[in-house]
Formats: C-alpha cells, sequence, structure tokens
C-alpha cells in the first residue's frame, strides 16, 4: 500500500512545529511497511484531486495567510474541494483551519475568503488564547498547545472536535474545540499534534488509505513509549490548568 500526503504552503504555514505532524504521518507508516510520499506544495502549484490521499494545512501569521488565501480562490480551492469529495482526509491546523472554512475576518484588514470546506467562519479577537490544550473527542483526549486570536464558530453542516477540558478552544465561549466535517478536521492544536496523539495520527492514515483500497485495519504498533508520553503531556496540561 501506498499513502499520498500533500503538504500545503509547507514554506509559509508551518509554525510552532507543524512539520512534526508530516513527520509522524510518514513514520507510522513506514513502520508499518506502508509506502508514504510526501508532495510540498506552495502558491504556484497545481493540485490533483486524484492524487493525493491526505492533506494537510499548518499554521502562519496573517501576512502569509493573504497571500495563501489568495492562491486558494478560483481552480486551486475547486481541485481541494474535489479531492475531498473524492474521499481525501484533510487535516488542518490553525491558520489552515481557519482558512478550510468560509472565511476569517482579521482585525485590521480585508476579509480573507476560504474554501468553505469547514463549516465554520472566524473573526479577530481583542485578546490571545495561549496554553496547554486537552480536548475529550469520540476517539480520547487529544492534546497540544494553542496560540491564537481568532474567533471560529461553527455552523449547522460541521461539528465540533471535541470538548474543551483544557484551553479556550475555538473562541473562549462556547467550550468547543476544532471542527469535523466529513474528513475534513480542523482545531487550534499545535505542539505538534500527531505526535502526542498517535491514535488520532492512525485514525487519519486509516481513513486516507481507505479512499483507495477499501476497508483497512492497520496492524498495531509497539506505541508503549508514545502513549506514556500522551498520558505525562495530560496530566501535566490538567495540573498547571
Amino acid at each position: 500500500m501506498k499513502l499520498e500526503i500533500a503538504f500545503l504552503y509547507h514554506d509559509l504555514m508551518n509554525i510552532y512545529g507543524d512539520r512534526g505532524n508530516i513527520i509522524t504521518l510518514v513514520q507510522r507508516c513506514q513502520m508499518r511497511g506502508i509506502e508514504a510520499a510526501v508532495s510540498s506544495l506552495t502558491i504556484g502549484d497545481s493540485i490533483d484531486p486524484e492524487k493525493y490521499d491526505l492533506y494537510f494545512f499548518g499554521g502562519g501569521q496573517d501576512r502569509e495567510q493573504y497571500a495563501v488565501a489568495d492562491d486558494l480562490q478560483g481552480k486551486k480551492g475547486e481541485m481541494l474541494l474535489k479531492a475531498i469529495e473524492y474521499g481525501a482526509v484533510s487535516l488542518n491546523i490553525c491558520g489552515g483551519y481557519q482558512l478550510m472554512g468560509h472565511y476569517y475576518q482579521p482585525d485590521d484588514g480585508p476579509k480573507l475568503p476560504g474554501i468553505g470546506a469547514l463549516d465554520v467562519h472566524t473573526v479577530a479577537g481583542n485578546r490571545r488564547f495561549i496554553g496547554n490544550v486537552v480536548v475529550a473527542t469520540e476517539w480520547g483526549e487529544l492534546v497540544g498547545f494553542e496560540n491564537h486570536s481568532g474567533l471560529s464558530y461553527i455552523g449547522a453542516k460541521a461539528r465540533p472536535l471535541g470538548k474543551s477540558v483544557v484551553g479556550y478552544g475555538n473562541n473562549g465561549q462556547d467550550g468547543f474545540e476544532g471542527a469535523v466535517q466529513g474528513k475534513v478536521y480542523g482545531c487550534y492544536l499545535h505542539g505538534s499534534l500527531l505526535p502526542k496523539n498517535p491514535r488520532f495520527a492512525d485514525l487519519l492514515i486509516t481513513q486516507a488509505l481507505e479512499r483507495r483500497y477499501g476497508k483497512v485495519e492497520l496492524p498495531p504498533l509497539d506505541d508503549k513509549i508514545e502513549l506514556q508520553a500522551h498520558t505525562a503531556a495530560i496530566k501535566r496540561a490538567k495540573e498547571t490548568h
């Protein structure tokens, strides 16, 4: 089996260790004998909606988001939506999460249009949310680190990724973190997300492989150390909350 991964805007949207998500996906595939190929796509590069099984879109600063938002309008955004329609998985963190929604409205500047893969919109807030995050989800607790001032609100077509146990979540008001719509996942969890949450990484790999190969069951890995680190990170976040 082979997993084709697209790393979107690797040179512009890659802060707070977001690249670690790509490293984790590749390593957990290779440890199972699954070939993992990564294509780094940036401004001006085209998207083949039939090629990639999993898209990763990380976070960046507002100035980078303007350039990226502009690049996603038109055919490129259409092809990304087509890939999702074809069953591709998409993991989106912070700025990537915002631009996969309908729009992000900065505090000072024009609205940045998204592509609407998530029924979410984001507006700038006057407070920065920084700190460790623990989220209760249907796949267990996820742990990460948030650093954002954007306030994201979920519409009827999406559902929250989970309930905030530690941290401010989407907007510091409704108690939810992230959004899920089909196989599109968005959240504010940096840190990186997937190295700290190996079971969630395996969920994404499984869903992405099933696009091409049908029902897939990943062989188990010896995750003793990874799960100890996961548990320790959650414990520390709760104790310092």
